[in-house]
């Protein structure tokens, strides 16, 4: 896979699957915006671009905020003349009120954590879309790819807005896909499971969930951010010319079972 001579940005690019896709667009010829609300983390990146031979421009911005999503896209056109690739990738995890966990049935959630998870997971990919559809159209079409999960196709206990979020982009993805498929955009979303990134550490830390979760995966063990990048780089490049409107599904195998215990044993 090759991107020499196009320009993709990525969203949610300081660490974690947005930081291995910055790297993977650059290390195969494309001009990487590294797009991160951390302007720390957008320094690093860019660096660690630069210092491989890519080439690399940071944006600091807030892509759950239609002035960040500006300041994004613009910026990629100003600095390197137009837009043919779009990973929105960026999410992050909202301040909660005092005493409220994470974990909440929904009749629990607090309203502030619904609005706030749905204006970063689903609004503010819908806003980066819309504004990126025109500067690839200019360029003759091109590709977005959209970080789903697969809790945007099942359930998980209580992370209500977390779930409705990433089904909210699973469907946006499909809706764009056919809107846009004759004037050459593809719209994919790649579908990851437990991956080892800094959103899920906190999690891993708590009581039994790490045993369970890794129990539950039959490949037993995490998917690596790179792992998930080469899946948007696939997604992304010439190789998927044939593909639109695709949640891909990479989760080590999570979803592939009912969930039934095993009925082999020795008896």
């Amino acid at each position: 896979m090759r991107f020499d001579g196009k320009v993709a940005l990525v969203s949610g690019a300081g660490s974690g699957i947005g930081r291995a896709t910055a790297l993977g667009f650059a290390a195969r010829g494309a001009k990487v915006v590294v797009a991160d609300i951390d302007a720390a983390k957008v320094e690093a990146v860019v660096g660690e671009v630069t210092a491989a031979g890519g080439i690399a421009a940071g944006i600091a911005a807030d892509a759950a905020s239609p002035a960040g999503i500006d300041a994004m896209i613009g910026g990629a056109v100003q600095v390197f003349g137009g837009l043919d690739i779009l990973h929105n990738n960026a999410f992050g995890q909202p301040a909660l009120p005092a005493g409220q966990s994470r974990l909440a049935l929904t009749a629990d959630i607090d309203e502030k954590v619904w609005l706030h998870t749905i204006e970063l997971g689903l609004t503010g990919v819908f806003r980066a879309t819309r504004r990126a559809i025109p500067e690839l159209l200019k360029r003759g079409g091109g590709a977005i790819v959209n970080t789903a999960s697969i809790s945007g196709l099942f359930a998980d206990y209580a992370i209500g807005a977390y779930n409705a979020a990433k089904a909210g982009v699973i469907n946006l993805t499909r809706v764009t896909a056919i809107e846009y498929a004759r004037r050459g955009i593809r719209v994919n979303c790649v579908c990851p499971g437990a991956i080892d990134t800094p959103l899920l550490r906190p999690s891993m830390a708590l009581p039994g969930f790490a045993d369970g979760t890794l129990g539950a995966i039959p490949m037993g063990r995490l998917g690596r951010p790179e792992e998930m990048a080469n899946v948007v780089l696939f997604l992304a490049s010439d190789l998927a010319s044939y593909v639109t409107g695709a949640a891909i599904v990479a989760d080590g195998g999570l979803t592939a079972q009912t969930g039934l215990p095993n009925r082999l044993s020795d008896g």
